[in-house]
């Protein structure tokens, strides 16, 4: 069923990216629309009067607003907890977003990814294996474009590869054609309250699919492999540690596709090990996500070899920054939880020096804690809430030695440049968001790459 947006009063809550394209995407379908942020227009530093006739209310939600509203678009940083969004809600005004409003109206096949880590790299590889074969590809969601913006470049014989997050999933109604479950691990307590309610929102992705559509799950991952029962159509595993007969999987140090993800039917090799350029267990599984995925689009063994051999990666995923008198500076800002903290500490044999903080999540930090004081040669401690329980829990753990707090990543870099030693790895894993100081976690990134550069 298609959204009607025809004459309607539509509300967008939310003026960060998607919110700024659906200001401008949806007035062009007949809405009438009003933009709702609890940040000032100073706050938001944007030009209002790019959006036309759009109104714009800004600095408070006041509830008058509803009275005037037949739909509400809410972007993906907005809490559906939110007190306001619960009274429209008891008022009966129909939420939806814009990944939903997406998939109501592109008529080419899509491609969704979800997961607690991993998301984006395997997006992104996903992506450029469909590119490399030759087929029109468009790549977005929770990742680069809102896709909303590309709907008419998009053709019936192109393909589209959407990350989608828990907050866009909670509100959908509509499946991708191939949907993908990477991990179900904590991760944003702090909004969905709890695990059960967190995985319900990821089970979104698969819950309204059909006969004929695909379900990549991870055969590792308990919370992804316990929702195989939910699948309604097809069903590809992937896998670093089992053998599996659809999908893909590691046999020793060779990447395996077997079954209906296979194109080329048969046991197949896709390639060694070595020939992966990303570190770490978790990059390897996000790599045999990414090949059951485009198996099962119809890309070729030969073709993914091609793409692996040549992908570096993603920006501010264990971003190789700089090299300096031997010491190599690392960027993982988009670690905002421990559990993606644990897995960039396992990539590494040489001595790190980490780099944690931010803003907490309300996740468990002990079990990272522990690896983070065998591997680590120091701990420095920046930021908001989650620098505190950093040095809070070490304490307790009794290693109060262990860390130095510092108040921002500016200083912990200082630090760091300090008491590295030739062959250590500093590494920006900070495992809590960026919302203390930054505006995202690319931001964050981005000035720790400039800190690093200036370096002397």
């Amino acid at each position: 069923m298609v959204t009607r947006l025809s004459g309607r009063k539509v509300l967008v809550m939310g003026f960060a990216r998607q919110g700024q394209s659906l200001a401008r995407w949806l007035p062009t379908h007949g809405a009438r629309v009003t933009v709702n942020d609890a940040k000032t227009q100073e706050q938001l530093q944007v030009n209002l009067s790019e959006y036309g006739e759009v109104r714009f209310v800004l600095g408070g939600h006041p509830l008058d607003l509803l009275d005037v509203t037949d739909l509400i678009c809410v972007s993906g940083g907005v809490p559906l907890t939110l007190p306001f969004l619960e009274v429209a809600q008891n008022m009966r005004i129909p939420l939806t977003n814009d990944a939903q409003l997406f998939m109501e109206r592109v008529s080419a096949p899509v491609i969704g990814i979800t997961g607690s880590a991993g998301k984006t790299t395997t997006t992104t590889l996903v992506g450029e294996m469909l590119k490399k074969a030759g087929i029109p590809t468009h790549v977005g969601g929770n990742i680069g474009y809102v896709l909303l913006d590309e709907l008419p470049s998009i053709q019936p014989s192109d393909w589209v590869v959407m990350e989608l997050s828990s907050f866009q999933l909670e509100l959908m109604t509509t499946s991708p054609h191939i949907a993908a479950i990477l991990n179900v691990t904590p991760n944003h307590l702090d909004r969905h309250g709890t695990m059960e309610a967190y995985t319900h929102a990821k089970s979104q992705i698969i819950a309204h699919q059909r006969a004929g559509d695909v379900a990549a799950l991870s055969y590792d991952d308990f919370g992804a492999n316990a929702l195989h029962e939910r699948v309604q159509g097809e069903l590809v595993w992937f896998s670093l540690d089992s053998m599996v007969s659809d999908g893909a999987f590691l046999m020793g140090e060779r990447l395996m596709l077997v079954g209906r993800a296979n194109p080329n039917q048969g046991a197949n090799v896709i390639c060694e090990r070595g020939d992966i350029l990303l570190r770490g267990d978790h990059n390897v599984r996000n790599v045999l996500a990414a090949c059951a995925i485009a198996g099962s689009a119809g890309v070729s063994v030969e073709v993914m070899y091609e793409t692996i051999r040549h992908f570096n990666g993603v920006a501010h995923r264990q971003e190789w920054v700089r090299t300096h008198n031997g010491v190599m500076w690392v960027n993982d800002s988009i670690a905002t939880a421990p559990e993606r903290v644990l897995a960039a500490l396992k990539s590494y044999h040489e001595p790190v020096i980490l780099l944690l903080g931010g803003a907490d999540k309300k996740l468990p930090w002990q079990t990272m804690l522990q690896l983070a004081y065998e591997k680590s040669r120091h701990i420095i401690a920046f930021g908001g809430s989650a620098g505190d329980i950093v040095v809070q829990t070490l304490t307790e753990m009794g290693y109060p030695h262990h860390v130095t707090r510092v108040s921002t990543l500016s200083e912990a870099v200082d630090v760091a440049h300090q008491i590295a030693q030739a062959g250590d790895v500093v590494l920006l894993s900070p495992g809590g968001t960026s919302y203390d100081a930054y505006l995202d976690f690319t931001v964050r990134g981005q000035h720790f790459r400039e800190l690093v550069a200036a370096l002397l």
